[in-house]
């Protein structure tokens, strides 16, 4: 098992206590566990508190725009397929303003693994409502209470079929840490989507709020229709775990297959690459 202290030790902007402290840590227990060098990862990620991480790690890494990270993620796993290729970012960020390239995601399947840091808030902006703020939170742009139906993204990612969801809680470290291993080593599009509190902007949805309610899943994963039902839950209890398990191919690995028998990720022939991008769209 490498030292986590491979992967680097930087000082980091997030206010003492953040949970995105236990991200960090959980991201590089996986990395460590599966024996993966600096050198053999690429990290992206967005904008907000959560797409900082990107700074505080020693590897790759490509800092992009505010809910594009899943975009370039994608590119380079298909230029370079050897690379393991990890996207983290915030709630807002993948679901409110990269909402629609995280709905592409999921169709195209490509084999890269997405880490969202879920507080149910914006805290770079220092408190606004996210798409997961629950119904009724009171935040500085909603004062009298959030109107809105919650966005759902694990339920969203079920329904459409993502090939690998899960949820878990970064107060959790061991379950957070197999949760991500698992999802790195599924062949396909894979979505962790971490509650992780805000210590700072958020004061209902806390780690004492967390603790109580996340428990591990009890369904088989790999039941459509069970893990709907237990994605739809969330409340008095926040089911944990791998929730929707299916294997299914991934784009990096059909590009290569094209009928004129370009490799996409070596391919001298851009002409032929574009043919296979169109073949696989």
């Amino acid at each position: 098992m490498i030292d986590t202290k491979t992967y680097g030790e930087f000082k980091t902007s997030w206010c003492p206590g953040c949970g995105n402290h236990d991200v960090l840590v959980a991201v590089k227990d996986a990395l460590a566990d599966q024996g993966i060098l600096p050198h053999q990862f690429v990290m992206v990620s967005g904008i907000g508190q959560a797409a900082k991480i990107v700074h505080y790690l020693k590897c790759n890494g490509f800092n992009g725009l505010h809910g594009r990270a899943l975009s370039p993620a994608q590119a380079i796993k298909l230029a370079s397929p050897e690379m393991t290729v990890l996207v983290e970012s915030g709630d807002g960020c993948t679901y409110g303003e990269g909402g629609n390239h995280f709905l592409a995601a999921i169709r195209r399947n490509v084999n890269i693994t997405l880490i969202v840091h879920d507080n149910q808030i914006y805290g770079l902006t220092k408190g606004q409502s996210s798409p997961t703020t629950m119904t009724g939170h009171k935040t500085k742009n909603n004062p009298l209470g959030v109107f809105d139906q919650p966005f759902n993204p694990v339920a969203v990612a079920v329904a459409m079929r993502a090939s690998f969801v899960a949820r878990t809680f970064s107060g959790f470290h061991e379950h957070a840490v197999q949760t991500i291993v698992q999802a790195m080593r599924h062949p396909g599009f894979a979505l962790v989507d971490m509650h992780s509190p805000c210590i700072s902007f958020n004061k209902v949805n806390t780690f004492a709020w967390y603790k109580a309610r996340c428990k591990e899943a009890s369904h088989d994963p790999k039941d459509w229709a069970a893990a709907m039902t237990v994605a739809q839950t969330f409340g008095e209890e926040i089911p944990i775990g791998v929730l929707f398990r299916e294997e299914r191919p991934s784009k990096d690995t059909m590009l290569p297959q094209c009928a004129d028998g370009a490799l996409y990720s070596k391919a001298v022939d851009m002409a032929a690459v574009k043919r296979c991008m169109l073949a696989y769209a």
